[in-house]
């Protein structure tokens, strides 16, 4: 992969900065500007504030307009999806963001380039830079076209939101089955870092097994896998915390 620079990243987004110090600016995460304080550089928590309210408005905006006649509830839920911390990541991550974040020492054998919550600062950022530097009108289109072109999944018609747990007790519910009932397997390694095994099953017949560093996440992934073998090609991830179930005469179902 060949090195990520500005100006391919202006490319991606389809917008050029008329102030670069902007761009620079979004991408230098607060340990960066720490460790060389006597640069004077500024780091991108400012904007990254800003940025914060620049995505909420345009997410909702968007989804007010491409989803007309959905409910407050349901539109909430959905741009709960958009503006979560994994959703930014996946977008930062897509315009490599990971590879032109300036990050301290510290926080780089940290693994900070991973982390999810860096990537989606760091996207915020950079939107709160693209609003300073033009407007938000332009703030929407180049977000507004990041979803569209990244998230291209997104359901048009009905949907529901819901977790995986609850997704498939409702299935189970549906076609008058017995509940799943989850069951921890094993339990290992040391008490801050367990990891648990969680079984799922009906009628006696096991669904799926997965492991999480919580019950609770276990059992998630676990009802996730069920899904997927119950209901095989027509089960699509949309993210780490969203899917969409087949489809019926009411359309797609999206599940969180």
């Amino acid at each position: 992969m060949t090195e990520m620079t500005l100006a391919d990243l202006e490319k991606k987004l389809g917008y050029k900065f008329k102030k670069q110090p902007w761009l620079e600016q979004a991408l230098i995460h607060s340990s960066y500007a720490y460790e060389h304080s006597d640069q004077g550089p500024k780091d991108n928590e400012i904007l990254e504030f800003l940025g914060d309210s620049v995505v909420g408005l345009v997410l909702a905006d968007f989804l007010f307009t491409n989803y007309p006649g959905r409910s407050e509830g349901q539109l909430s839920k959905l741009k709960s999806i958009l503006a979560s911390t994994n959703s930014l990541a996946v977008l930062a991550r897509k315009l490599r963001l990971d590879q032109l974040i300036k990050l301290g020492k510290g926080e780089e054998k940290n693994g900070g380039r991973s982390k999810k919550s860096i990537l989606a600062g760091t996207f915020e950022a950079l939107m709160g830079a693209i609003y300073l530097d033009s407007d938000y009108g332009t703030a929407s289109l180049v977000l507004s076209s990041l979803i569209k072109k990244y998230f291209k999944n997104l359901p048009r018609t009905n949907f529901q939101i819901n977790n995986f747990k609850s997704a498939l007790q409702e299935y189970f519910y549906q076609h008058q089955l017995p509940p799943p009932v989850y069951r921890t397997v094993t339990e290992s390694g040391p008490e801050h870092e367990k990891v648990f095994t969680i079984e799922v099953s009906s009628s006696h017949k096991i669904l799926a097994r997965a492991k999480g560093l919580s019950k609770k996440s276990a059992e998630q992934k676990a009802a996730q896998k069920a899904l997927k073998k119950l209901f095989k090609n027509k089960f699509q991830t949309l993210l780490d915390e969203a899917f969409i179930i087949g489809q019926d005469e009411n359309g797609l179902i999206l599940k969180k």
